[in-house]
């Protein structure tokens, strides 16, 4: 079965994904990834695009979702902008890659050492920066309640972030939640570690089907 096809794309399950994801950023952080033959991708994909996951990240440069999971051409959807925040045009992109291609997987990828998050905890205010940044404010006063000390201040927003984010999306979007709530779907939140290359998995939804646990075993 072709790889870049709606057929492979139909059998696999959201939590077949999710492992997906898993597995390749071990390869990353190993330094094992797979040799992707760029140029054969692109006569596989010419005529239409299948991707199984679609990342909310940061614009960060050091957070490429591809390299981070050991991915190719035309594999993930990936939606970028400072502070991986939620607003109508990121809903918007989201359900088309869940209702239009049907992608399994909706993956809000945060990151340490963010500087959107650091400036939203400074109050910076300047000219459109200021209405994004307002965006995450929300997630400062959920770290404060919830504070880990083993890690910094400034990335326990960042972790307090991607759930604001995931649980704006469940809120707003009827489209996935609906999908989310039928098992079409699985959710899932992650902070990439710009340290050491890992992404620390924070949170997984997903409706385990019958189908999902005889793969299992």
């Amino acid at each position: 079965m072709r790889k870049h096809s709606k057929e492979f794309l139909d059998h696999l399950s959201p939590l077949q994904v999710l492992t997906i994801l898993k597995e390749g950023n071990q390869r990353f952080v190993n330094n094992l990834q797979n040799d992707h033959d760029h140029l054969e991708v692109i006569n596989q994909t010419r005529e239409g695009q299948f991707p199984f996951a679609v990342v909310l990240s940061c614009m960060d440069s050091r957070t490429t979702v591809e390299l981070i999971f050991d991915q190719g051409l035309g594999d993930l959807f990936r939606i970028r902008i400072a502070g991986n925040i939620v607003n109508e045009d990121i809903l918007g992109s989201i359900e088309y890659a869940i209702k239009y291609v049907g992608s399994k997987v909706l993956l809000v990828l945060g990151h340490t050492n963010c500087g959107a998050i650091a400036s939203a905890k400074a109050g910076v205010q300047d000219g459109y920066i200021t209405p994004l940044l307002n965006h995450i404010k929300p997630a400062i006063s959920r770290a404060a309640l919830s504070y880990n000390r083993k890690i910094d201040a400034t990335d326990a927003i960042a972790y307090a972030n991607v759930e604001h984010s995931l649980e704006e999306i469940l809120t707003k979007s009827a489209i996935v939640r609906s999908f989310f709530e039928e098992g079409k779907i699985a959710l899932a939140g992650g902070v990439y570690n710009v340290e050491n290359g890992t992404v620390d998995f924070i949170k997984s939804m997903i409706r385990t089907t019958a189908a999902d646990l005889a793969a299992i075993h």
